[in-house]
């Protein structure tokens, strides 16, 4: 699913029009501002456990912005372009770099190419009441993330008491260049329920 990207809640929003959809049990995963989305709609009943790939696992009073400055990332702030209407995107010229240096290159410039601008605002989202407090939790840490600190990721795992798994080389793209080790996280979390 591609949330909105234009408000937290929206995206909350779509995610949970997608649970309300099912019949069954599910499991949520979220990648990058992904993981704020899943820790806030996976209070759901519907939702068994949570998968963060490279994503943020915020508490309550936390913001993304807050926590990445805690934890810095290693992107430099001028490959982030604001448009007039405060979304940003990364500037394609860095992208492969910054967000996808273990992908092909050809693969890294077509995505830097369609990647959708994303409201400001959703990086100073708060999570009132996390999932992962409650919810089986697991985890995969992208050694060479330099979008989000690998520290930050190591945090929220262990806060989280997610199963973690940490991949060398990988950069934020873990999703996509290492599809193997992300699909067995994802199973596990789904057999964990019996599912």
């Amino acid at each position: 699913m591609q949330e909105p990207l234009t408000s937290f809640t929206e995206d909350v929003t779509a995610t949970k029009r997608v649970i309300d959809s099912l019949d069954g049990p599910c499991v949520l995963v979220g990648h990058s501002h992904g993981g704020a989305i899943i820790t806030e709609a996976g209070n759901d009943e519907h939702v068994k456990s949570l998968v963060y790939i490279a994503a943020h696992a915020l508490d309550a009073g936390e913001t993304e912005v807050s926590n990445g400055k805690r934890y810095p990332d290693t992107t430099p702030h001028g490959d982030i372009v604001k448009t007039a209407d405060d979304y940003l995107y990364l500037n394609p010229a860095d992208y492969a770099r910054d967000f996808a240096a273990d992908l092909p290159v050809a693969q890294a410039e077509f995505e830097a190419h369609e990647q959708m601008p994303t409201a400001a605002s959703v990086f100073a989202s708060e999570i009132p009441d996390p999932a992962w407090k409650i919810k089986p939790t697991f985890y995969l840490v992208a050694k060479a993330d330099k979008i989000i600190n690998p520290d930050l990721e190591r945090m929220y795992a262990k806060r989280a008491h997610a199963k973690t798994v940490e991949i060398d080389g990988a950069s934020h793209s873990a999703y996509e260049s290492h599809p193997k080790d992300v699909a067995a996280l994802i199973e596990q979390a789904a057999q964990q329920q019996g599912r």
